[in-house]
């Protein structure tokens, strides 16, 4: 028997190797799914069974065996396991890079998949002395001794509640006890459900009730405004779902979302939640991870790594925010979790839901040809209303470092009010650059086409695109003049509202101001209790965060998306600016959205407002349908780097021209193109776009080019990676 195991390396292949030597023997070997240790090279890996053969490419006697087995029962449920083994197939990535990605740190290092326990039993010399007449010496261990002898055992933490765990320590000296380690088992705690107290509207109702009346597969998109009560559904779906004892996956996009949703689903469902996201520890993700292949928790709340969530009993997954870019995996591995979970819940044949306000373009072309059910929810519950949209025409009116003057005033009247703000600029940072007026010196990366963003609060420049640091110049080092601070971040905004509104306490929230480990909670707190009444934020805001009290949201640059050469540019301007917007009014306080511009006349930004989302979405997908992009064509794209210019142009176009013996008409070959940003972290980029009409054409090219470009001669330190449904074509 060959054992063909899939490893941690950039190797798009399966390793064979003999089993080890006590299962050559005639023991069984485990089903796929487990962890493997194996020799490689000098090194130690652990790997996962993809499966077995009767024969291997390589003579027997060239094959290794395997160290050992780590785990009896796999560490993937079978519906999972056969996902990432497509999804290995599908984005062309290595599959041990696949198999990897999908489990915590602590189990690929080869900690043991379940949890476990050092638990302490009575030997016969304990139980001998029990037989003894009692003695007045020692009355503390006998007492302990006695109770381990009732329960014939028992772990440190069952001694701990009743007696000083210190005993132990005596017992085992004295021989009367003994410990081992084993397998804490699994506990299925009982869901107590709490109804909720939120009558539904009759569209909520519509959508529960058609959702439940199909428990197969099939995707459900659920569209509804801002504040229409989408959640609300899910929880009503997820009670059900897992009544009969199944397992439930939600999805969100980012983790400022984790702390709010998993507060309202541990109100409803008082045991059994567990949270899966990048800001965990190490201990944290494998505990949870714990539970959830168990079976203990009933629901898993993540981000977009969580949909590879072990879950034995998944009866139904929610991916909340579909829209989200944060799905797309934009490293290493590049895959989409919106698109994995429709994937995941087809091979278990159980529903899945698709939630947002501003569906993207491909959710709503696949509800409009029948593929996904669309359920409307059209209006907020209650008194609330949709918000007040206008436009402020920056060409008419003065800004006080980017806040125009009417903006200025509302902001002051609704403060005065009671009302709390949102200020939305997606920009982090003091400014943007640090200019010098006399001879025109910007301050650039030396790593980068790029300039330096300036953090005036952390006095420092540092590049947004490679991480680079470095002291801000007091006099320009050109001329020697004085330096200038151009443009707006959210620490300028911040500065400048304190100073026009200096009773107001405000909260800032980006990147910068959230990288603390608890500090996103701890802003979201500040303006829930209503001590922050204004928000300065980035599209950290945009992420269905639910103010109560906020009436006002002033989107102060909408400009950035409307001349942007991606294709997907405007929609996700659009999204942007509905998601935010979608912040204000959501209880019985009337809401009121300013949106700053230059460009008031531009048909993108009047049809938001008047129109609304879904008439945008309809001229856009129109506009997509007659120039062939996505979802009417399917794209991949090759992209490469290096620090030899000429070397990387000359690996692109033999890439390419090995492409074009291949393509047969079929496929479009475009590029080489230079990077928006051409040179990052001191390597030039560029890439390669892949068109095609259907999906299946795509993928048969890429399974026939990749052999070849591996086969290529690479320049020293050339990188190159392949994105199968890009979302930026950069």
């Amino acid at each position: 028997m060959i054992l063909q195991i899939a490893l941690d390396t950039p190797l798009r292949r399966v390793f064979d190797y003999l089993p080890p030597a006590q299962e050559s023997s005639g023991q069984i070997v485990p089903p796929p799914g487990v962890r493997v240790v194996v020799p490689f090279g000098r090194q130690r890996l652990i790997g996962i069974l993809v499966g077995t053969a009767s024969a291997s490419t390589l003579p027997l006697s060239k094959l290794k065996a395997a160290h050992e087995f780590l785990d009896e029962r796999p560490v993937f449920d079978p519906i999972t396991f056969e996902l990432l083994r497509w999804a290995a197939d599908y984005y062309h990535h290595p599959i041990g890079e696949v198999y990897a990605a999908a489990l915590p740190v602590s189990l690929r290092s080869g900690q043991p998949a379940a949890a476990s326990a050092e638990y302490f039993s009575v030997t016969d010399q304990g139980r001998e002395e029990l037989r003894e007449p009692s003695s007045k010496r020692a009355p503390q261990q006998r007492a302990l001794l006695s109770w381990l002898a009732d329960r014939d055992g028992a772990t440190t933490d069952e001694v701990s509640a009743a007696f000083n765990p210190g005993l132990l320590k005596s017992l085992a000296a004295r021989g009367w006890i003994t410990a081992r380690r084993a397998d804490v088992p699994d506990i299925l705690i009982p869901m107590q459900m709490h109804p909720g107290d939120l009558a539904l509207t009759g569209a909520q109702a519509q959508a529960v009730d058609t959702i439940l009346a199909q428990s197969n597969f099939n995707t459900h998109l659920l569209y509804g405004v801002t504040g229409s009560g989408k959640t609300e559904v899910y929880l009503r779906v997820i009670a059900a779902a897992i009544a009969g004892g199944g397992q439930a996956l939600v999805l969100v996009p980012e983790i400022a979302l984790t702390p709010q949703l998993v507060e309202r689903f541990r109100r409803r469902f008082s045991a059994g939640v567990a949270v899966v996201h990048s800001g965990l520890t190490d201990s944290e993700r494998r505990d949870a991870w714990r539970a959830a292949h168990s079976g203990a928790a009933r629901i898993v709340i993540g981000t977009r790594s969580a949909v590879f969530t072990s879950l034995p009993r998944l009866s139904l997954i929610v991916v909340d925010e579909e829209h989200d870019a944060s799905y797309k995996q934009h490293e290493g591995f590049r895959y989409s979790a919106r698109d994995l979970a429709v994937m995941r819940a087809r091979g278990a044949d159980v529903p899945v839901i698709l939630g947002s306000a501003t569906p993207s373009l491909e959710t709503l072309e696949n509800a409009a040809s029948g593929r996904y059910v669309k359920h409307l929810l059209p209006q907020r519950p209650g008194a609330a209303q949709p918000p007040r949209m206008s436009l402020i025409d920056l060409r008419r009116h003065a800004a006080e470092q980017g806040i125009s003057t009417p903006a200025m005033q509302a902001i002051d009247q609704h403060l005065k009010a009671g009302g709390q703000i949102i200020v939305f600029l997606n920009r982090r940072g003091y400014a943007p650059s640090l200019f010098c007026n006399s001879c025109g010196w910007v301050a650039p990366c030396a790593h980068c086409d790029a300039r330096m963003t300036l953090h005036r609060r952390a006095q420092q420049l540092r590049c947004h695109h490679c991480g680079a640091q470095a002291p801000v110049p007091t006099i320009c080092g050109s001329c020697g003049q004085a330096l200038l601070p151009v443009g707006q971040g959210t620490e300028r905004v911040e500065e400048t509202l304190a100073r026009f509104f200096p009773d107001a306490p405000l909260a800032r929230l980006d990147r910068d101001s959230a990288s603390a480990r608890g500090s996103i909670q701890t802003v979201l707190d500040r303006v829930h209790s209503g001590e922050a009444r204004i928000l300065v934020g980035t599209q950290m805001l945009t992420k269905g965060h639910h103010f109560p009290d906020v009436t006002l949201v002033v989107i102060l640059d909408a400009d950035q998306g409307l001349f942007a050469s991606d294709f997907r540019a405007t929609e996700r301007l659009a999204q942007t600016i509905t998601q935010v917007a979608g912040r204000a009014g959501r209880e019985a306080r009337a809401g009121e959205v300013l949106i700053q511009t230059e460009f008031p006349e531009h048909p993108l930004l009047n049809r938001l407002i008047s129109e609304g989302y879904e008439s945008f979405a309809s001229s856009a997908l129109e506009e997509r349908r007659e120039a062939g992009w996505p979802p009417f064509s399917r794209l991949a794209l090759l992209r490469a780097e290096a620090k030899d210019r000429a070397a990387l142009d000359s690996f692109l176009r033999a890439a390419a021209a090995a492409g074009e013996t291949l393509s047969e008409g079929a496929v479009k070959i475009l590029g080489p193109a230079t990077a928006l940003i051409a040179r990052r972290a001191d390597h030039f980029r560029a890439h390669l776009l892949i068109e095609t009409a259907v999906r299946s054409t795509l993928q048969r090219f890429l399974a026939r080019w990749l052999p070849k470009i591996e086969a290529l001669p690479h320049p020293t330190g050339l990188r190159w990676s392949i994105d199968v449904d890009p979302l930026e074509v950069d």
